[in-house]
């Protein structure tokens, strides 16, 4: 539950996680010293000098209860007790003001009235609406007074000021902290789009930095695309060598079958097309994704392409209109990306009687969808049908046409390398299958 809630609530991304690391601790302790220091000086220096004060205020009340007329209470105070500079003043039942007004910030007014309340008889309400002036208004049977003197004398000085320095220094602390911070995680995010962009199939120039752990990771990463590099261009160079070297005793077989008798030959004909034609796959597999470098393209126009050619070549292709309601470009390796979709649009028409192509291009994804009317592939067996040399001869009708199981290897290779994944279903439209290349944007 506690999981599942801080997955919630918490950052996703390292920065964030890292800042809430760094900051939650400052900002904890910040908050501590300031209450801490706010309620043991504060408090305590308010108390001391309240208490200092209220023993001057009982001078002067005495004095005033041996005055016999109030209105002369001002003259005897300021004759009798001078030096205190307090000024007493009788004043009306309607004068006094309702509750204890103060500044919304004054922290040591709040502690300065509760202690006026506990500790001075006859106590009505104290205005502390002025910074430099205290108005204490106080009966004891005689009538309201008003007892006026400064603000300094009974609370520490603009104790505000602690909190706005401890705003101030905080904000200052988090500025350098996030400057830091950003420092020490920019090699990180420059090894994420390095390996992003190795994901897609881009080569990205990226030296390791950054601190020993980072530096590690990164040569790690360099070492293991420089591997997987060398590994596709051995495959690819293996690959088209082989296919290569068998394309010319085919070419010999076939002039030689030439010169045979047309009844005779014909078998054996359609084995060296049916040869030429799976040398043609295992060099399409060989290349991959491998050909050509990303470029801005608009998949809306490049599948209608494909489709205009495939319509022209005789095969029952349809091209439905665009969905999603993003725009422009994607970037994409033309001559693989034409390669997938021409791949799972003769699939679809070679299983099944017609195809339906659709575009969807969002802000977030790219989805190019082919379905066909044909016998589909069950749900357990789609992960193997997207494996390089499988066929699936009890789900396919094998009288159609004959491959050797590379056409939806080669989408899944071609997907992957543009950072995308081919994804096999049920097509609810036609009832056969339905594969889509979805890629980010």
């Amino acid at each position: 539950m506690l999981s599942d809630l801080l997955k919630r609530y918490v950052p996703g991304g390292i920065y964030g996680r890292a800042a809430l690391i760094l900051l939650l601790p400052v900002v904890f302790l910040q908050l501590v010293v300031t209450v801490i220091f706010a309620q043991r000086h504060f408090e305590g220096v308010t108390h001391q000098m309240t208490d200092t004060m209220l023993r001057e205020l009982e001078l002067v009340l005495d004095v005033v209860e041996k005055t016999p007329n109030l209105e002369d209470v001002p003259g005897a105070v300021s004759g009798a007790l001078g030096p205190l500079d307090i000024r007493v003043r009788p004043v009306a039942e309607g004068a006094v003001p309702v509750g204890n007004p103060r500044l919304w910030y004054d922290y040591s007014g709040r502690v300065l009235t509760e202690r006026l309340t506990r500790r001075l008889d006859g106590f009505q309400a104290v205005d502390l609406s002025d910074d430099n002036r205290v108005r204490i208004y106080i009966d004891r049977g005689r009538g309201p007074l008003e007892l006026q003197f400064a603000r300094r004398r009974i609370s520490a000085s603009n104790p505000h000021q602690l909190f706005v320095y401890t705003i101030f220094f905080s904000l200052l602390m988090t500025f350098i902290a996030f400057v830091y911070l950003r420092n020490q995680l920019r090699p990180i995010r420059r090894l994420a789009r390095a390996a992003e962009a190795f994901g897609r199939g881009r080569h990205v120039p990226y030296t390791p930095a950054g601190a020993v752990e980072v530096r590690a990771a990164g040569n790690a990463f360099v070492d293991m695309r420089a591997r997987i590099e060398r590994h596709i261009e051995q495959r690819t160079l293996m690959l088209s060598g082989v296919s290569h070297d068998l394309r010319t005793p085919l070419t010999r077989m076939r002039l030689e079958l030439s010169m045979l008798d047309e009844t005779q030959a014909a078998p054996l004909m359609r084995d060296v097309d049916d040869m030429q034609r799976m040398l043609d796959e295992f060099l399409n597999f060989a290349k991959g994704a491998a050909e050509g470098e990303p470029e801005r393209i608009d998949p809306r126009a490049l599948v209608a392409e494909i489709v205009e050619e495939a319509q022209r070549a005789g095969h029952n292709v349809t091209l439905l209109p665009p969905e999603g309601e993003g725009e422009g470009t994607v970037m994409l390796r033309r001559v693989a990306m034409r390669r997938a979709t021409d791949n799972l649009i003769s699939n679809a028409v070679r299983y099944g009687g017609r195809a339906e192509v659709s575009v969807m291009l969002s802000d977030k994804a790219l989805r190019i969808r082919v379905e066909d009317d044909g016998p589909g592939i069950p749900e357990d067996r789609r992960a193997e049908a997207a494996r390089a040399f499988t066929r699936l001869d009890p789900a396919r009708n094998q009288d159609k046409g004959t491959g050797v199981g590379l056409g939806l290897a080669i989408a899944t290779d071609i997907a992957r390398a543009h950072g995308g994944v081919l994804r096999l279903g049920e097509s609810s439209r036609l009832g056969g299958l339905r594969a889509d290349i979805v890629i980010g944007r």
